[in-house]
């Protein structure tokens, strides 16, 4: 009995540590981006890590029912990277554009709830093949993939890269791939955990954590309400808003669908669990807004996890959804946590996302790939992937709206593999009597 206490309680530890990587470093990109200082990062980490939790345990408990970690959303910081290099250079302040991201997101937010409450997202349950789900995936992994190798090179607001910073983030990675892998018993599911704790230890050894956050005032202190102002709206964010509520109908479908591959003889009712699951998301993103933090949702890097780990019960990611609430609200320990370097929590990500690369793959070949779902992934990836790696304002002349949807790839291809999958209807095979 009390080595399956000891093991519960590492498995909670585990996916608290793993909610823990999946916000804390995005907040710092975004950070950067907008050029917020040490201590308004900190206390984006705090709301972050405070709507993080909440989220998670109603996914868990009302909406998929999966334990599929909610966290800041890379198709959000898409948004938001944007936002700050179209919106910024034309004389927009960083309150105002934080602002309109605000509104945003209670836009995206109201949306979802209706879609779900009503029933209304099972109708286009149809657009979402496994050719579009599984380009989603791939893309998705695609984009985040520079994100995260950026963070486990340092050069985040850096220019200089440092090598023993790289040494380390590589190291981590390539241990959580060869524990996950060729490990045996509970060194296979504590693979990421593990890396994590070993990295950590490593750059506070080398003398690299040198960050440094100012004393709390008080041991208590609740998240800030809109710490960005007040909401606002323009004609926009609100197009931008109900275009990107596609995008992340697709993320929780994707999500969703993978956890299924996990979870192969689940008896849920598929629209029904994707009902709760889109009117729940919706409820995230209004608290999203309401904290001032990035989008959250679900993140199918998750299943990744649970593949690397196999933590498939619901209880420990529950308990640990709920603890990263109550510790938010605790200063010492938000700021002894906002010391976790972003490189080993990028590099454990980044090891997670080969496992979501799989996925991909095993969406796609749900069904056959003929020419025509060959070329329409095609298509899809070197539109999508070529606007990624395009020079910064070369929308520049183009109308503000234009600007937002060219320049996220992933919204683009979202797009691209949904018309083209309904407009390029499938040859009906003749069968010889």
């Amino acid at each position: 009995m009390e080595k399956q206490h000891f093991y519960n309680g590492l498995s909670i530890f585990q996916w608290f540590i793993f909610l823990l990587a999946n916000s804390i470093a995005l907040p710092i990109v975004i950070g950067g981006v907008f050029h917020l200082s040490i201590e308004e990062i900190s206390e984006l980490m705090q709301r972050t890590f405070f709507v993080v939790g909440i989220s998670s345990f109603l996914q868990g408990w009302l909406g998929h029912r999966y334990p599929i970690a909610d966290g800041p959303g890379g198709s959000w910081v898409s948004v938001f990277v944007i936002f700050a290099s179209i919106a910024i250079p034309q004389g927009q302040s960083t309150e105002e554009t934080l602002q309109l991201l605000e509104g945003g997101l209670i836009v995206a937010g109201l949306l979802l709830f209706i879609l779900g409450a009503a029933g209304l997202v099972t109708r286009l349950l149809f657009l979402f093949t496994p050719l579009v789900t599984g380009s989603f995936l791939l893309i998705l992994s695609l984009q985040l993939s520079g994100i995260f190798l950026e963070g486990m090179i340092g050069i985040q607001g850096q220019s200089i890269m440092d090598y023993e910073t790289v040494a380390i983030s590589f190291g981590v990675f390539i241990l959580v791939i060869i524990l996950s892998n060729k490990g045996k018993g509970w060194i296979k599911s504590y693979a990421v955990l593990m890396g994590i704790l070993l990295g950590w230890l490593l750059y506070f050894l080398l003398g690299k954590n040198s960050t440094t956050i100012s004393e709390p005032v008080s041991l208590v202190k609740l998240p800030e309400i809109f710490a960005w102002g007040t909401p606002r709206l323009n004609t926009g964010m609100i197009i931008t808003s109900i275009l990107f509520t596609f995008i992340l109908v697709s993320n929780k479908i994707a999500a969703v669908s993978a956890a299924k591959q996990v979870y192969p003889k689940s008896e849920k009712e598929d629209k029904q669990t994707m009902n709760r699951s889109i009117w729940t998301g919706g409820i995230s993103h209004v608290i999203s807004s309401l904290f001032s933090t990035i989008g959250i949702v679900p993140l199918p890097v998750s299943v990744g996890f649970i593949q690397l780990t196999g933590q498939k019960r619901i209880g420990p990611f529950l308990i640990a959804s709920l603890a990263l609430s109550c510790i938010a609200v605790i200063p010492p320990i938000v700021n002894f946590l906002a010391l976790l370097p972003g490189p080993i929590a990028s590099a454990a990500l980044l090891a997670s996302f080969v496992q979501v690369i799989g996925i991909a793959f095993q969406t796609l070949r749900k069904e056959d790939l003929d020419q025509r779902q060959l070329t329409i992934l095609g298509v899809t990836l070197i539109i999508s992937i070529g606007l990624m790696i395009l020079p910064k304002g070369i929308f520049q002349g183009l109308p503000t709206i234009l600007q937002y949807i060219l320049n996220n790839g992933l919204l683009v291809g979202t797009i691209i593999v949904i018309l083209l999958e309904q407009l390029w209807k499938k040859r009906e095979k003749i069968v010889d009597c």
